[in-house]
């Protein structure tokens, strides 16, 4: 897979697609430790199931930002989807406790008997802690929201099956290291262990530095219903 590329988001203007200054800008507009952040990002090996893309950051959230798109892909089907965002304050922020924040939105599918599980929000939050933490991640503060919605359809739609969509909004601060910039590509390889749980798939073989998940995942669902 080709390393993403993308776009720095500061509030200066003052970056393009590189990281780089305009013409006249100061160098220093892109902090070190932001660079090395998104860096990494843009190096981490994922699974071969995931397809990944840049996307434009939000503008307003910090001063500076950068974000990422992905699914899970099986032939022409997206199982699950989501938006990853990598967000930086240099001085610091109260509720963050920390300088960076990790943003993310996972959504999909539910087949009908797993979306009736009373306990399903709970347990897809577990699904985020613990890939985090299967991937030996520090992190503070994390705070979210896990939401179910059912759709049932009528008239010319009638013969569609009800459909039920899973949808995780999270946000976790990640322990900095050396230089300032946390461990990005470890948080999105696993943030992506958290999007193949979601589409249902098994967990992929430990490597030497992977740890065992130990988790249970959702069946494989079906792929998009079509009009």
């Amino acid at each position: 897979m080709a390393a993403a590329q993308g776009h720095f988001s500061d509030h200066s203007n003052t970056a393009d697609d590189k990281g780089s200054a305009e013409p006249g800008a100061e160098p220093s507009a892109v902090p070190p430790a932001f660079r090395q952040a998104v860096e990494a990002l843009r190096s981490a090996r994922l699974r071969p199931e995931i397809e990944i893309d840049p996307t434009r950051p939000p503008q307003r959230l910090a001063p500076h930002a950068y974000a990422l798109e992905a699914a899970v892909v099986d032939g022409d089907d997206d199982l699950a989807d989501g938006r990853l965002v990598l967000l930086h304050e240099p001085a610091g922020h109260e509720a963050w406790q920390g300088t960076f924040r990790l943003v993310t939105l996972v959504r999909a599918e539910l087949e009908p008997e797993m979306a009736a599980d009373p306990l399903l929000p709970e347990v897809c939050w577990s699904w985020l802690t613990g890939a985090l933490e299967a991937r030996g991640l520090s992190y503070g503060e994390p705070s979210g929201t896990v939401t179910r919605a059912g759709s049932h359809y009528f008239g010319g739609l009638a013969e569609r099956r009800p459909a039920t969509q899973i949808e995780i909004r999270a946000s976790w601060t990640p322990r900095e290291g050396a230089g300032g910039a946390p461990d990005t590509a470890a948080h999105l390889v696993a943030w992506c262990d958290l999007l193949c749980q979601v589409a249902g798939l098994p967990p992929s073989p430990a490597g030497p530095s992977d740890n065992a998940t130990g988790v249970v995942t959702l069946p494989q669902r079906r792929g998009p219903q079509q009009a």
